[in-house]
């Protein structure tokens, strides 16, 4: 049985859609997940194998993009030394400071998190400050990866519209 949801369907995961991709950017959403959340709800509304189609090479390329985004960080850090102890730390630092001081707070005090733990661990600043460049470049391929999966979503669902 397939229903006609019509226009709004469609606007609504667009919507849905836009938010997701700033998401993935800005990292205060879970991005990735909300594009792919919207595109699977459109898939399964449709009703059609087209739309079923659609939700599964959502599912599919934002679970690669996943796995894909955390093994390519893990590598860069492991090659520059970064222990994962110090991520964790920048990451909890980043949440307090998402709290503390509103939009900017999350990155500033994941940055501080991270140099500060580099520095109790190497006690020397130049070391200390590239381990937190090279943290804040395996931010930076996280997003990236984590763009282009959901990118490839939106591919997929504006071909599911085309083609429907």
């Amino acid at each position: 049985m397939t229903i006609d949801w019509g226009t709004e369907l469609d606007l609504l995961t667009g919507l849905l859609v836009v938010v997701g991709l700033v998401g993935v950017v800005v990292q205060v959403l879970p991005g990735a997940l909300l594009v792919a959340g919207a595109v699977v709800l459109w898939g399964v509304l449709q009703g059609t194998g087209l739309g079923w189609g659609v939700a599964i090479a959502a599912v599919v390329l934002t679970a690669v993009a996943q796995v894909v985004k955390y093994l390519l960080a893990g590598r860069h850090l492991q090659r520059g030394g970064v222990p994962n102890r110090t991520l964790v730390l920048g990451a909890v630092a980043g949440v307090v400071g998402f709290f503390v001081v509103p939009v900017v707070g999350l990155f500033l005090f994941f940055v501080g998190g991270v140099y500060a733990a580099e520095r109790v661990r190497l006690r020397d600043h130049a070391t200390a400050w590239r381990s937190t460049v090279r943290a804040l470049q395996a931010t930076g391929l996280t997003i990236l990866v984590e763009l282009a999966g959901a990118m490839l979503v939106v591919g997929a669902w504006v071909l599911g519209l085309i083609f429907r």
